[in-house]
């Protein structure tokens, strides 16, 4: 797997993180938006992968939902890494 591949993968686990944990303390998007600053279509975009998020949006989301950013990149990769040991490319 390209390290392109591997960011990529990883990218989306955040983001996936990100909105499991909005849903699982039961925020809308529009109530996200009002915590983080940005807007409900930022959000959806960002959470259906329609753009990629900047670091800042990732920022801006993990402390409206009071989550590190260690605690959410860890999940990420270890996600990230089982699917990698899933599809068999793990190295």
């Amino acid at each position: 797997m390209s390290i392109d591949d591997e960011a990529r993968l990883l990218s989306r686990e955040v983001v996936h993180i990100l909105k499991e944990e909005r849903e699982r303390r039961g925020l809308s998007k529009y109530a996200l938006s009002g915590r983080c600053g940005l807007s409900q279509q930022a959000i959806g975009y960002t959470e259906r992968q329609i753009t990629e998020p900047s670091l800042e949006t990732i920022v801006r989301i993990a402390l409206a939902l009071d989550m590190s950013l260690p605690e959410v990149f860890m999940k990420a990769r270890r996600r990230s890494d089982i699917s990698k040991t899933d599809r068999g490319t793990s190295s």
